[in-house]
């Protein structure tokens, strides 16, 4: 029995069908990024305007030291955000391919918190931090009178809470995709190894973990998404505090916009942020794909 042909009707249709979604994309996107451009190079304060003043409101945002801080503590929290992601994520994978019982629990239980909202989980580990409620009252109340744990009144260990928290929401994201990875690894390599007398985690890490490049490059590039948008969490947790010592490019985007009314200024952080994210993520998604091909 023939395929019936489609005729010019059957694809002009389609295209009719991609239509809002590609308007969407022209006046929600493009025409957005152009709008926070232009008002990046004019001295827009409360309002909009449409005066020019070239780079005086990148000159301003790269002599702010707020802005300085903010991008060390994105910087540090992306390093140890990423890399305590990927390797959690990894061993959490390689538990579950050990073919455990209950595996589909202990999956529900791992994906549990990147169902979490950022705010949600922001508030319970701002409560288990906070010295006066947290872990350290809880030891203290257990008798270990000397116990200190205050980290998140800590200018220097502030941010390393927040990588702790966004660190357990995420991490089970990471384990579902590499678990992907791992199911995808010929079972045959695991006897060969076996016969040959090679450990299995000298088998993961030199078998199996060469061959994962796609899925860790995946992981890789929405780890560094989550990184960009970082926000929730901070305000939640920390609200930037104490001090300085916590605030992220989002935020100080978003005082910018709506506390201080300077909308120049936000305008000109979040194209600075932009063209970072083009930088960073661009060449991520072209290793990803040079890997899977």
């Amino acid at each position: 029995m023939k395929k019936p042909r489609k005729g010019p009707a059957t694809a002009w249709a389609a295209h009719w069908a991609l239509l809002p979604m590609g308007a969407t994309v022209l006046i929600a996107y493009i025409a957005s990024i152009l709008w926070t451009v232009r008002i990046s190079l004019s001295n827009s304060k409360m309002l909009p305007r449409s005066d020019w003043a070239g780079l005086t409101q990148y000159i301003n945002l790269f002599t702010t030291d707020r802005w300085s801080t903010a991008l060390i503590n994105i910087g540090l929290f992306g390093l140890f955000f990423i890399a305590g992601a990927l390797a959690l994520g990894f061993l959490l994978a390689v538990f579950i391919d050990q073919k455990v019982r209950l595996e589909g629990i202990f999956r529900t239980i791992y994906l549990y918190s990147f169902a979490m909202s950022f705010v949600a989980c922001g508030v319970v580990w701002q409560w288990m931090f906070n010295p006066a409620l947290g872990i350290q009252r809880s030891l203290r109340n257990w008798g270990w009178d000397s116990a200190r744990f205050d980290w998140i009144a800590s200018q220097d260990m502030a941010i390393y809470c927040v990588v702790i928290c966004v660190l357990w929401h995420s991490s089970g994201l990471v384990m579902a995709i590499l678990l992907a990875g791992l199911r995808g690894v010929d079972d045959e390599q695991w006897k060969a190894a076996r016969i040959e007398g090679i450990p299995r985690w000298r088998y993961y890490l030199n078998i199996v973990l060469p061959q994962l490049g796609p899925s860790f490059g995946t992981a890789t590039v929405l780890l560094a998404v989550s990184v960009v948008k970082l926000y929730d969490a901070v305000v939640a947790m920390t609200n930037g505090g104490p001090g300085d010592a916590t605030d992220v490019p989002t935020k100080f985007i978003m005082d910018n916009l709506f506390e201080r009314q300077n909308i120049g200024l936000a305008s000109a952080a979040s194209a600075t942020m932009l063209v970072t994210v083009v930088i960073i993520v661009a060449p991520l998604l072209y290793a990803r794909s040079r890997a899977s091909r």
